[in-house]
């Protein structure tokens, strides 16, 4: 069984890999701003991909414009490197966007993620 990391080893590994994520009561969690219905949908059902991969699911909050992600190991307790794996994933997923020069041309910036994403 995994072991629930300590507060202060999750805030460090985040601070330094994934800082737009947060320690908060147990749970690492991340709100990524959509903007629109349709996008929320997108990055709701990209992260569903992901965790039933990983099997290891998150709780989603979404609403029109938003979606909230909630990490924890419930079997350990609190934050495990799964979680931080996971969220990791996630990150690297939902902020993708083709590079300038790129053979493909990305959506139209203003109908993507907001900036603080």
């Amino acid at each position: 069984m995994e072991q629930a990391l300590s507060e202060l080893k999750t805030q460090t590994w985040l601070a330094e890999y994934l800082p737009t994520w947060q320690v908060h009561n147990g749970i690492i969690k991340r709100v990524f701003k959509t903007g629109s219905w349709r996008l929320t949908m997108m990055v709701a059902n990209s992260i569903a991909y992901l965790a039933e991969a990983a099997d290891h699911h998150p709780n989603l909050l979404l609403s029109y414009t938003s979606v909230e992600i909630h990490l924890e190991t419930h079997s350990a307790g609190g934050i495990t490197n799964k979680d931080l794996e996971l969220a990791q994933k996630i990150e690297e997923t939902i902020t993708w966007y083709p590079a300038a020069n790129n053979a493909l041309d990305g959506a139209k910036k203003e109908n993507w993620l907001k900036p603080d994403a």
